[in-house]
């Protein structure tokens, strides 16, 4: 059961630019923090950037100044932009969200099924 759907990954040049995109796959109640997260073969999932349902943001040093995370609550939808993009930027990108659907009550986490992004040098 798709419950985060993500889009936008794929191969790119070093120094390029790609845009992901993460949207809930049916009707929700609210949304909290929004994050992406990336796992490099051999390597931990780590995390990339977060939102909160306020606007405010959080990176991890290896992204800060060539990746933007942005969130349209209208669209339930977050993208993530990256530029300048690295080959140490390769890895499955990976969607999370605090969400609510609007069948239930409950606050739950909620995950992606991934999207690969290559870099190529």
């Amino acid at each position: 059961q798709v419950q985060l759907v993500e889009s936008g990954g794929g191969l790119v040049q070093a120094g390029g630019s790609l845009r992901l995109s993460c949207a809930p796959s049916g009707s929700i109640f609210s949304i909290r923090v929004m994050g992406w997260y990336r796992q490099a073969p051999g390597k931990q999932r780590e995390l990339v950037a977060t939102i909160t349902s306020r606007g405010i943001t959080n990176y991890a040093d290896s992204v800060k100044g060539r990746f933007t995370i942005l969130r349209d609550d209208a669209k339930n939808t977050m993208y993530l932009q990256m530029s300048s993009l690295k080959s140490e930027d390769t890895a499955v990108y990976y969607c999370n969200a605090d969400m609510r659907w609007l069948s239930t009550t409950a606050w739950r986490i909620y995950w992606g099924q991934g999207t690969q992004v290559t870099v190529s040098s």
